[in-house]
């Protein structure tokens, strides 16, 4: 149990590692909670997406007198949906503001995601990107775009236009190398025709619970299919192991990445790296420590984007320390 001056989220700050809250809602911004979250646990961002914002609308009574008075005015639920989005996130990135300002751009970031509709849709995605990022109008918006194979190329031209980007929806390292890569393209591209670098901000959302989700399955059905008692036990020893262990090497190509040559000269003209952010981290599995992809993923340059009841947990009873190397 932590007591009031011992906050093991605190301690992951001291170890180079951000938290990032992974839920949005209006009474929680407007009730002060979410300032009180900054200021106690050093919360130092936030990320939403449809599926985030489906809970809060349909979960609360938050929204109702905006969504009648949208109804009256004739607006399609696409259009309900944006102008409640929009309206959070704008609200929310007021509030984190400060931590932004005083980390100069490190942090402080509030995210919105593009259509899941768009995610084959090159063009589309920079239209709506661009669009949403025009929207909300804030410094600290990052726009949310899932590292697709067309989704990449979205990804580089935003970023060359000086929009944050939180990538999502990383599974693979080969899709994480290249969306680190675009990072670099899109950052060469700026400093070639004299724009700024040292404001775009970019994260790497790599997901992992959902990893483990999969493979434990297949790790089940492999020991269901064996009579040999030896591979059964080794079958159950890899239980829950592959998620953490993807996350490892994609951090491992991540410093590779960002100590090549080619980032550091962006670097010497203010470029920061685009970090790695651990999201679905909370723990599927029932069996499983409720901190597990928490504790096992610190390390500096990395964000931990975390669901209320994870906070709540690490907060209790996680164990800050350098463990991803």
């Amino acid at each position: 149990m932590t007591t009031n001056n011992h906050n093991p989220l605190l301690e992951l700050k001291n170890l180079g590692q951000s938290v990032w809250l992974d839920s949005i809602r209006r009474g929680h911004i407007e009730s002060g909670e979410l300032q009180k979250m900054i200021d106690q646990d050093g919360i130092a961002g936030e990320t939403a997406n449809p599926s985030i914002f489906e809970k809060a609308i349909a979960g609360s009574h938050d929204y109702d007198d905006a969504i009648r008075q949208q109804v009256n005015a004739g607006k399609s639920a696409l259009e309900i949906y944006e102008t409640l989005a929009i309206a959070d996130v704008q609200m929310a990135c007021d509030v984190f503001r400060p931590t932004y300002d005083a980390t100069e751009g490190a942090d402080g970031f509030v995210s919105i995601e593009v259509s899941p509709k768009l995610a084959h849709d090159t063009q589309g995605t920079i239209t709506e990107a661009k669009r949403f990022f025009k929207a909300v109008n804030r410094p600290n918006v990052m726009i949310k775009i899932p590292g697709t194979k067309e989704g990449v190329p979205a990804i580089e031209e935003c970023l060359y236009a000086g929009l944050n980007i939180n990538i999502t929806l990383l599974f693979a390292v080969q899709a994480y190398e290249e969306v680190a890569w675009a990072y670099i393209r899109a950052l060469e591209r700026r400093a070639a025709v004299g724009k700024r670098i040292d404001r775009v901000a970019s994260v790497a959302s790599f997901f992992v619970s959902r990893i483990d989700t999969l493979a434990d399955k297949l790790l089940a059905d492999k020991m269901k299919a064996t009579n040999d008692p030896a591979l059964s036990a080794k079958l159950e020893a890899l239980g829950s192991k592959t998620a953490i262990a993807n996350a490892k090497i994609a951090y491992v190509r991540f410093k590779a990445i960002f100590d090549d040559p080619r980032f550091l000269a962006l670097k010497q003209k203010g470029a920061r790296v685009q970090r790695p952010l651990w999201a679905s981290t909370s723990t599927k599995n029932p069996h499983l420590p409720d901190t597990l992809y928490v504790d096992t993923l610190i390390g500096s340059d990395t964000i931990n984007t975390l669901p209320f009841e994870t906070i709540d947990a690490f907060r209790d009873h996680g164990e800050p320390r350098m463990t991803i190397e």
